[in-house]
């Protein structure tokens, strides 16, 4: 189901870009990147709900440690990926910016809702900034076909498989943990979030193999941005979030592979195999 979805999923993205002017890097920043968080928000939002602030903030953490350190790496090894001064500059310095701020957030252990607000705001300012300033493909030149009318039906068949099979992973696998009786942070930080970042697995690979670089490694950094501002920002609002201590360890060492990987990212514009083994 996974990789059936991402398969269309890329291929519609992909076409509806050229319909909207929108280039491949703003399409997998937000519409695929926020496709592909689906099983983040589901299991974010319903734990928080719930009251468990640890399978919250976990999931979110892990989930972005995987996309960049595990996702990104894998993909860089299958095929080197060109990246573009946008992606560096623009959104790889914000996606620093808000790891950080993230961690200050949680310096007392605790996201209120005023936070939680802040972190939504700077989202839809994002999202603002970015549609409203319809830059033209620079960091790959090819001409993209016209959406029609079954791509808008494809694109949202394409995010439902997605993610029922990010879903039906994570079911089984934090069944198979809860049996093991790990504790609620590793099950979140580790199997969950694992799980939930199948499909920006699934959908960035596909992305790189069609030479949609920007789908690609757009997805990534704009699943991590929906990840911290929406996700975790939309759960602080319902519910205020408490973590383990072991979770600002987490935090900080999110932040400290987001530069690493910005500047990685910079280096010859490019995301080698080398570095991706790394």
């Amino acid at each position: 189901m996974l990789w059936f979805g991402a398969k269309y999923l890329v291929d519609s993205a992909s076409r509806i870009a050229g319909t909207l002017g929108l280039s491949n890097l703003v399409i997998g920043l937000t519409v695929v990147a926020f496709g592909t968080s689906a099983p983040e928000f589901a299991v974010t939002i319903g734990a928080a709900l719930k009251g468990k602030p640890d399978i919250s903030v976990s999931n979110i953490v892990g989930s972005n440690i995987f996309n960049v350190g595990f996702i990104l790496g894998a993909v860089a090894i299958v095929k080197t990926i060109q990246t573009s001064r946008k992606l560096v500059y623009r959104d790889g310095l914000f996606m620093i910016g808000i790891t950080f701020l993230l961690l200050f957030f949680f310096h007392n252990l605790l996201l209120t809702k005023v936070e939680g607000i802040v972190l939504i705001s700077l989202l839809l300012a994002y999202l603002l900034f970015l549609f409203f300033k319809k830059e033209a493909l620079e960091e790959e030149v090819i001409i993209l076909e016209k959406a029609t009318w079954k791509d808008f039906l494809i694109f949202p068949l394409s995010i439902a498989s997605i993610v029922g099979g990010g879903n039906f992973l994570v079911n089984s696998a934090a069944d198979i943990a809860r049996v093991l009786g790990i504790s609620e942070w590793v099950i979140g930080i580790t199997i969950v979030a694992a799980g939930t970042s199948a499909p920006e697995m699934a959908t960035s690979l596909a992305a790189v193999l069609k030479e949609k670089h920007g789908i690609s490694a757009g997805n990534l950094i704009g699943s991590n941005l929906f990840n911290i501002l929406g996700v975790l920002g939309l759960a602080g609002i319902f519910n205020p979030l408490t973590i383990d201590p072991q979770g600002l360890g987490s935090i900080a060492m999110l932040s400290g592979m987001m530069i690493l990987v910005i500047i990685f990212l910079r280096t010859g514009w490019r995301l080698s195999r080398t570095e991706g083994i790394i």
